[in-house]
């Protein structure tokens, strides 16, 4: 074959003749990392195939990043990308092909044919939240969703492009010198937390896209990087020529915080909701009705090469990172809060026309009952459309009405003070958690008692009405806690524990606690946990020191313990992090009842049946690597590895099986009898509380306000109830369940209340 001349960034002076034993025919495109040829296989498949650049090869980082974009692009090839055929990362000349699909990329087609019309626009936007479902779902960020690795194919646009990367092409870096993605498109967190980049990121990319899909410009427009910096941190989008009815949704995308963004399934209920009024059934079979005509030739796109030719001029790209993450900030709604009131509105005379459960994204609940909290605390709800006669009435409240007051931390237990054996207490300066209980024995319902902004209030739980409030200072920090007939709510300062009456609310008799120490209350009984290795264990009645001891070899030692097990569990790890000691003490008597010293840099998440599950984290990142399940009475120890590290996870065990949730909003069930994963969401909560389960959902609440219940066993999202968005962030508590019924707080400041039983009625 005849050497063709590369004119692409950074390009060798000639191309090469084969990459494996396939033969490159010609240049469809160049990029800063790397040239895409057109290819034949043996039997006249068309391929396009990728080659790093000779310079990039010698590179091991560069062939690391390589590495990883091969290894993303196959865990996504399906339907919405460009499938993968063959790689060889290893190769002199790194090389990876794709499938070749025919057509434009959606950057040429506005560049050559200008703005897309907006039912084209309508069924982009639909195409590429369903792509972004699909990567997601499988643990991928694109973090370089852009124009030129959008292809417009027949059958729907392809995501291309997942890792390449473009140091030479911008002077806009990172501490480490690499751009992390392509300024005009990328999210605010990209350039204020690069390395803490989750789903929602590619969500905001989406909206630039589509910006551009309809004007041909950005959001966010200027010669200088720096200043598209700057307007994507702190500017409005400039939405002029948006569809209007799009306008909203793409608003929403354009959300500055990741907590404000909706995720792909909201995005496609919405379009979904709305198809009476536009075509979206090119991108959404499912819909298709006998009564809907076909999309007219004329309004389908083309079909999409498989390069990226990257003629923006825009482009810059670090490779995607399927364990990246984000973070939620739970503020406010971004300005253009008029246009997502207009859609909410909007979107209640669709659900009442057609009487359908469908609105806007994220702001209406599907099914059940409509719940919204007036700022004065009083409850507001409205039925909505059911099938069936519920058991339980939903319903929120303020029990603050300080707009402004932090998440309420809750506990559930009853009035006479005790809880069940699956109530858990908090460790001071740990996240917050809350505690699931049930009736005492004389038929008492229960209360569930919310500590916030300065207040603890106990509030009946078939209704949400405050039975009484209380004054503390600092209460709102962590959940309050049930133990020896009493409640308690730790104050701002950590040494001391207010006891009040569960019933009455009055104040009873509390506890101090030392300087600088941990406490979890196991049982009827405060075990606390100084520095030294000290452990004390003090009577939650009567405040008398059961007794005291020195736990041998720690230093600086965390204490924690957990529902349905009745040890106190003391962890200290090495300085280098590859030893952890962990010691199980009885709160009744201080005795050690085992001891072991584990490899890894080990964090304790639960207990069943004798055996206690620890995450295995990265000492540097925190990252978890794998689950640690040990046998106490046999010594034995199981660890199951990970198919990627999560940032930040937090885990709950249920039976043999744990369930961890990742920053960037991962969910992942390991069934350690099993020894392997059984199953793994992107839920798009890109922060979440911890988990908790009953066997039949696992349930979560994300930064939004948002209860989520995914299944159990198969790992797929059951129901979701309203964002409820507030202007305070706070540490999220997990939600609480007792009695068939979930409990959770929101950031708005609001408590409310589901019925477990039918997460699809929320």
């Amino acid at each position: 074959m005849t050497p063709q001349r590369n004119t692409g960034a950074g390009a060798e002076a000639e191309l090469p003749e084969y990459a494996g034993h396939y033969r490159l025919e010609s240049c469809l495109g160049s990029g800063g990392m790397g040239v895409v040829h057109l290819a034949r296989s043996t039997s006249g498949l068309k391929l396009a195939v990728k080659v790093v650049h000779a310079e990039f090869a010698k590179d091991p980082e560069f062939r690391g990043r390589f590495r990883q974009e091969v290894a993303a692009a196959r865990r996504v090839s399906g339907a919405f990308t460009a499938p993968v055929v063959d790689a060889d990362p290893e190769a002199e000349r790194p090389w990876m092909a794709t499938l070749f699909i025919p057509g434009p990329t959606l950057a040429e087609q506005v560049k050559r044919n200008g703005p897309m019309a907006p039912a084209q626009v309508r069924r982009l936007m639909a195409g590429l939240a369903e792509a972004l479902r699909d990567i997601h779902r499988v643990g991928v960020v694109h973090r370089d969703l852009k124009p030129s690795n959008v292809l417009l194919a027949e059958d729907g646009p392809k995501v291309i492009d997942f890792g390449i990367s473009r140091p030479k092409d911008s002077e806009l870096r990172t501490e480490t010198g690499k751009l992390i993605g392509t300024p005009p498109f990328m999210a605010p967190e990209q350039f204020r937390r690069p390395r803490e980049v989750g789903p929602a990121a590619d969500i905001f990319a989406l909206g630039s896209v589509l910006v551009h899909a309809a004007t041909g410009r950005g959001p966010f427009d200027s010669d200088s990087p720096y200043l598209v910096a700057y307007q994507v941190v702190h500017d409005e989008p400039d939405l002029t020529g948006v569809p209007e009815d799009l306008a909203p949704l793409v608003q929403r995308c354009l959300a500055k915080e990741p907590a404000d963004r909706p995720t792909p399934d909201e995005l496609m209920r919405a379009l979904r909701s709305a198809a009476a009024s536009y075509d979206t059934q090119a991108f959404i079979p499912a819909q298709r009705t006998q009564d809907v005509p076909p999309p007219r030739p004329g309004d389908g796109q083309k079909g999409p090469g498989a390069a990226d030719p990257s003629r923006d001029g825009t482009e810059g790209a670090e490779p995607a990172d399927p364990s990246g993450d984000g973070r939620e900030g739970g503020r406010e709604a971004p300005s253009g809060a008029a246009e997502g009131e207009r859609a909410r509105a909007s979107a209640r005379r669709l659900r009442k026309r057609a009487a359908l459960v469908a609105g806007a994204v994220g702001l209406l609940v599907a099914g059940g009952v409509g719940v919204w909290a007036g700022v004065d605390g009083t409850v507001s709800v409205g039925a909505g459309p059911r099938t069936a006669p519920a058991a339980f009435d939903a319903w929120a409240v303020k029990p603050v009405t300080d707009r402004a007051a932090a998440l309420p931390q809750c506990t559930y237990g009853s009035s006479s003070g005790s809880s069940s054996t699956i109530s858990s207490a908090l460790s001071s300066g740990g996240p917050s958690a809350v505690s699931s209980g049930g009736s005492s024995t004389g038929g008492d319902p229960g209360l569930l008692f919310c500590a916030q902004s300065g207040s603890v209030v106990a509030l009946v739980p078939s209704d949400g009405a405050v039975r009484w409030r209380r004054t503390v200072a600092g209460a709102g920090l962590q959940a309050p806690v049930l133990s020896g007939g009493l409640v308690y709510v730790p104050t701002a300062d950590g040494r001391r524990l207010e006891a009040f009456d569960p019933s009455s609310g009055h104040p009873r008799a509390g506890l101090d606690l030392p300087a600088q120490s941990g406490w979890r209350f196991v049982g009827g009984t405060l075990v606390v946990a100084r520095a030294d290795g000290t452990l004390t264990g003090v009577d939650s009645v009567s405040g008398r020191t059961r007794w005291s001891r020195r736990i041998a070899g720690y230093s600086l030692p965390s204490l924690t313990s957990f529902p349905g097990d009745a040890l106190a569990y003391v962890t200290s790890s090495s300085a280098d992090g590859a030893h952890t000691r962990i010691t199980a003490v009885d709160p009744e008597t201080g005795a050690v009842r085992r001891q072991a010293t584990l490899r890894g840099y080990l964090q304790p998440v639960g207990a069943h049946d004798g055996s206690v599950f620890l995450l295995d984290l990265d000492r540097v990142y925190g990252e978890t690597e794998a689950v640690v399940r040990y046998t106490g009475r046999t010594g034995a120890v199981r660890r199951v590895a990970l198919p990627t590290r999560m940032p930040s996870a937090q885990a709950v065990v249920r039976g043999d099986v744990v369930h961890l949730l990742g920053a960037g909003g991962t969910l992942r069930a390991v069934d350690m009898g099993a020894g392997r994963q059984v199953w793994q969401l992107e839920t798009a909560v890109s922060q979440g509380s911890a988990p908790v389960c009953d066997g039949r959902y696992v349930y979560v609440v994300a930064a939004d306000g948002r209860l989520l219940a995914v299944d159990a066993r198969t790992g797929r999202l059951a129901g979701q109830t309203r964002p409820r968005l507030g202007g305070r962030p706070g540490a999220l508590a997990a939600p609480v369940l007792a009695g068939g019924h979930v409990y959770a707080g929101a950031p708005d400041g609001t408590v409310f209340a589901v019925d477990g039983q039918d997460p699809s009625g929320w």
